[in-house]
C-alpha cells in the first residue's frame, strides 16, 4: 500500500517510531501521545464539560526531568514540515529545546536555542547521547551546572509527578541557581502547587550538594504545619520547625515563621545563627513583608544575605513602598490563573454582579437624623465606599445575607462559602444576619456559620475543619482579611465580595481561595458573588500579568493621587500588602476627642436589589454577559455557518455523538439549554437546528413514528426487528448517543432477546450490525 493511503497512526507505527527507537531511544524515554494539560473545564449554567487536552505525538526525555525533543507527526499527504509549528507551540509550553516534524519520509528539525532548521533522514535521527551533547553545547552547560541539573526529582511509587508547568518552574529555578543567580522570583497562581515546587527545588539542590542548609520561611503557623506533614514529609529526620525561638543547629532543613525569628521585643532570635549559616532561603508568599525595605521581616533576609533567596508568590507586589521585582529580579517563570484555567488545572469561575439601590444611587440622611445610638449623622452623600466603614445601613447587611442564602438554597446549602467583609465588626454583623436566614441549619450545628477573624479564637480553631474536604462544618466562613491568603480551601464553591477592594494583590488573593479543583468531590468551578463591583478588576490588564515596577517620584515629576489604593488604610493594608500578622481589624465605635463615632448605624432605611447579572468566562478567558441560548447559537454557527454545512457533516458522520462531543468541548451544552427552554422531548439534532437555524423541531416520538411508517423494519428478520424496536425505545429515552454505542446491547432490555454476541450475529456479524445502526440513524433523520 502506498504511503499516501496510510493514516497518521500507520505512518507513526511504520516509519516514525522505528526511526526513533532505532536511534537508541528506548520506550522508557519516549512519551507517546503525551497529554500535558487536563483540558479546560467549560461552565454553562450548572453544567460542566472538559475541553480538549494538549497532546504531543512524542516527547523524548533524556532523564525524567530533562525533556529534549517534541515530535509531531502527519500523514503522507502533508509535507515533511507540516507539523513543525504545532510542535513548536507544544515545545514552548514544555520548555523543550528541539522540535521535529515528519510525514514518514524524513524529519525536519528546528533548534529552538539557535533557531537553525534542517532536514534529517529517517535513518539519521539523533541518539539520546547525541542530542544531549548538542543540548549541553548549545546551552554552554558547565560540569558544575550539569551535576545539579542531572539530580532527579524526588519520586517513590505512588508519589505525584510534577505537572508540565511545575517541571518547567523547578528546572528553571534549579538551573538559575546552579549558574550562580542569587535572587530568584517564581510566580505561580494560587492552587498550582507552589509548596510542592518548593520541595522539589530544595530536594534537588540539597541532594546534589549545591545547598546544604536551607530555611523555608512562611507567615502563618498553619502553613508550616501543613507543609511539614504534606509536601515536605520526605525530609523527615533532616527537617525541624523553629519553635519558641530555640534554634537547633544540628538539622539541615528549617521551617520558621518570620515573626518567630524577628521577635516582638527586639530579641532577634535569628542572630543565634552566623550570617552564613544558610545556603538557601525559600520565602513563601514573598509579596508579604519581605518585599518592603523597611519591614521587620526583611531584617531576616538582610542578615542572611549571603544565602540564595527564592521568592514564591501568586501575586508579586509593585507599589511605592514594596517591590518584589526590585528585590528578587524578573520572574524566572510565571504560570498565571488564566493559563491554569485554560489548561484545566484550576477551577473556572462565573461572576454574579449584584447591584443594590443604595450602592448605585447613594444615600443622604435627612437633616438632623440620628443613628440608633443617638449620634447625629453627618449630612452628606454616602456611597458604597462608606458603607460598613463609616456608615452602616442595617437593611443592607440583611439584603446581602438574603441573596447569599437564596443562592445556596438553589445550588447546595452545604457548599463551602467565604464571605469577605470590610472589617471584623462588619463580619460579626454579617454572621448574625446569615444565622437569621439559616436558622434551621444553624440549630442543627452552630458551626454551620462561623466568623473566622484574627481576633476570634473560636473561629480560628475551626479553620482547619473549614479547609478539610472531608469535614462538613463550618460551611459559611465570614471573615475580613484573615482568609485572604494561605488558606487552602479546596472545596470553596462560593466567594462573596462585600468589601471595598482596590488592591490587585488583595483581589487576586481573595479570588484564589476558590481556584482549587476537587473533581472527586464535585468541585469543578466556583462562583463569585460581587456586591461592591470589585470584579471590575478582572478587566484590568494587571490582573493576569506582572505589574511594572513603581519608581520613586522625584521633585520634578508630577504627583498624582494613586488610583490603585496604595495609600495606607486602617484595615492593615498598605499598597495591597498585609503588614499585620496575624491580620486584625480595628474595633468600631471607639469615640475620639470630638465624641464622633467611627461608624453611624442606620435603621429603617430599606435596601433592595435592582440589578443582577451572571458573567461567564469565554474561550479567551474574558468575562462575558450573554444568555445561554444566545451563546449556544453563536457557538454552533461558528462551527457550521449554514444549515447545509451542519446537515452535510451530520449525514456523513459515522458516529453522530462525535459531533455533539466536539461541540461540548467548545462550550455548547445542549442539556443545559434543553432544561432552560423546557424542550425535553427533542433530541440534539433538532435542538441544534431549532436554536441555530430557526427550524421547527420534531419530537423524538415523531421521528420514531416516521421511521415505522416507512416500513423500514420489514427488511430484517423478526429477531432483528425486535432489536431495532428496542433501540428506538432507547432513542426515545436517551437520544442518538445511546443507540450508537454497541454497549447498549448489554442492557437489561436486550437480555430477553439474546446475548450481545447472538444479537450481532442476527445482523451477519459486527460489520452488518454497524451498518444497520448507520441505516437506522439515517432513517431517523431522513429528509
Amino acid at each position: 500500500m502506498s504511503k499516501r493511503h496510510l493514516s497518521e497512526e500507520d505512518i507513526k507505527a511504520r516509519y516514525i517510531t522505528p526511526a526513533v527507537t532505532d536511534a537508541g531511544w528506548d520506550l522508557e524515554k519516549i512519551r507517546f501521545e503525551y497529554a500535558f494539560t487536563a483540558g479546560r473545564i467549560i461552565v454553562r449554567g450548572k453544567m460542566t464539560a472538559r475541553g480538549k487536552q494538549k497532546r504531543a505525538d512524542y516527547v523524548l526525555f533524556y532523564k525524567s526531568n530533562i525533556p529534549l525533543a517534541v515530535i509531531e507527526a502527519k500523514d503522507n499527504n502533508h509535507s515533511i514540515g507540516a507539523g513543525l509549528q504545532q510542535a513548536i507551540d507544544y515545545a514552548n509550553h514544555l520548555d523543550v529545546p528541539y522540535v521535529y516534524a515528519s510525514n514518514g519520509d524524513a524529519f525536519v528539525e528546528q533548534n529552538l536555542i539557535t533557531g537553525e532548521v534542517k532536514e534529517v533522514g529517517l535513518e539519521d535521527f539523533p541518539s539520546p547521547e547525541e542530542l544531549y551533547k548538542k543540548f549541553k553545547r548549545d546551552k554552554s552547560i558547565t560540569s558544575t551546572e550539569e551535576k545539579v541539573m542531572m539530580e532527579p526529582y524526588y519520586y517513590v511509587p505512588g508519589y505525584k509527578e510534577p505537572r508540565y508547568y511545575q517541571r518547567v518552574a523547578i528546572n528553571r529555578t534549579v538551573d538559575a541557581i546552579a549558574r550562580g543567580q542569587e535572587r530568584v522570583l517564581l510566580v505561580s497562581a494560587t492552587g498550582t502547587g507552589k509548596t510542592f515546587m518548593s520541595f522539589q527545588i530544595i530536594h534537588r539542590l540539597w541532594k546534589s550538594g549545591q545547598k546544604k542548609r536551607i530555611l523555608f520561611l512562611a507567615d502563618r503557623n498553619v502553613l508550616i504545619d501543613q507543609t511539614m506533614t504534606g509536601d515536605f514529609k520526605p525530609f523527615d529526620g533532616s527537617m525541624t520547625k523553629v519553635q519558641n525561638r530555640n534554634l537547633d543547629s544540628s538539622y539541615e532543613i528549617y521551617l520558621a515563621l518570620y515573626h518567630q525569628l524577628v521577635g516582638d521585643d527586639g530579641e532577634e532570635a535569628y542572630r543565634q545563627f552566623q550570617p552564613n549559616f544558610f545556603d538557601l532561603i525559600v520565602i513563601d508568599e514573598c509579596h508579604r513583608g519581605s518585599a518592603r525595605e523597611d519591614s521587620a521581616w526583611r531584617k531576616v533576609l538582610d542578615y542572611f544575605s549571603s544565602a540564595t533567596h527564592v521568592g514564591c508568590t501568586a501575586t508579586p507586589i509593585e507599589t511605592n513602598e514594596a517591590s518584589s521585582v526590585t528585590y528578587f529580579g524578573e520572574p524566572i517563570y510565571e504560570y498565571s490563573l488564566k493559563q491554569g484555567i485554560e489548561d484545566g488545572f484550576l477551577a473556572p469561575y462565573k461572576v454574579m454582579r449584584i447591584g443594590l439601590d443604595k450602592d448605585l444611587e447613594g444615600y443622604r440622611p435627612e437633616a438632623g437624623k440620628l443613628d440608633r445610638y443617638g449620634y447625629e449623622i453627618e449630612d452628606r452623600e454616602y456611597n458604597v465606599k462608606d458603607y460598613d466603614r463609616t456608615l452602616v445601613i442595617d437593611d443592607r447587611t440583611i439584603t446581602v445575607a438574603k441573596k447569599i442564602t437564596e443562592f445556596l438554597k438553589n445550588t447546595g446549602r452545604y457548599s463551602k462559602t467565604i464571605v469577605f467583609c470590610i472589617d471584623i465588626e462588619h463580619a460579626e454583623r454579617m454572621r448574625q444576619a446569615l444565622i437569621n436566614e439559616n436558622k434551621d441549619l444553624y440549630t442543627e450545628d452552630n458551626r454551620y456559620i462561623m466568623r473566622i477573624t484574627g481576633d476570634n479564637d473560636e473561629g480560628k480553631a475551626q479553620l482547619e475543619n473549614f479547609i478539610d474536604e472531608e469535614s462538613t462544618y463550618p460551611v459559611i466562613a465570614v471573615t475580613s482579611k484573615l482568609m485572604t491568603t494561605g488558606v487552602d480551601a479546596k472545596m470553596c464553591k462560593l466567594i462573596v465580595l462585600d468589601s471595598n477592594i482596590n488592591s490587585m494583590t488583595e483581589f487576586k488573593q481573595m479570588i484564589g481561595r476558590g481556584t482549587r479543583l476537587l473533581e472527586e468531590y464535585g468541585k469543578t468551578y466556583f462562583t463569585i458573588m460581587d456586591f461592591r463591583n470589585a470584579s471590575r478588576l478582572f478587566a484590568d490588564p494587571e490582573f493576569d500579568g506582572t505589574p511594572e515596577v513603581v519608581t520613586d517620584i522625584t521633585g520634578d515629576d508630577p504627583v498624582e493621587e494613586p488610583e490603585s489604593g496604595d495609600q495606607a488604610t486602617d484595615d492593615g493594608f498598605n499598597g495591597g500588602e498585609i503588614i499585620i500578622d496575624p491580620p486584625i481589624d480595628f474595633p468600631p465605635n471607639d469615640e475620639d476627642e470630638d465624641d464622633k463615632p467611627k461608624k453611624y448605624y442606620v435603621s429603617g432605611v430599606s435596601v433592595s436589589v435592582i440589578s443582577e447579572r451572571v458573567q461567564y468566562m469565554d474561550r479567551n478567558g474574558k468575562l462575558i454577559t450573554e444568555s445561554l441560548i444566545d451563546y449556544t447559537k453563536k457557538n454552533i454557527r461558528e462551527h457550521y455557518a449554514k444549515l447545509d454545512d451542519f446537515l452535510r457533516t451530520w449525514t456523513a458522520a459515522e458516529r453522530k455523538k462525535a459531533i455533539i462531543e466536539e461541540l461540548e468541548e467548545n462550550g455548547v451544552f445542549l442539556d443545559a439549554v434543553r432544561e432552560e427552554i423546557g424542550q425535553n422531548e427533542i433530541d440534539d439534532f433538532d435542538l441544534i437546528c431549532h436554536l441555530a437555524y430557526d427550524k421547527k423541531p420534531l419530537t423524538k416520538k415523531e421521528r420514531i413514528e416516521n421511521v415505522r411508517k416507512r416500513h423500514y423494519l420489514y427488511q430484517y428478520s423478526e429477531v432483528a426487528q425486535q432489536v431495532i424496536d428496542t433501540l428506538l425505545d432507547k432513542y426515545a429515552d436517551d437520544g442518538i448517543k445511546e443507540i450508537e454505542d454497541r454497549r447498549v446491547l448489554q442492557l437489561q432490555e436486550f437480555a430477553q432477546i439474546g446475548s450481545p454476541i447472538k444479537i450481532v450475529q442476527e445482523f451477519g456479524g459486527v460489520q452488518g450490525y454497524e451498518e444497520a445502526i448507520r441505516e437506522l440513524t439515517n432513517e431517523l433523520y431522513y429528509a
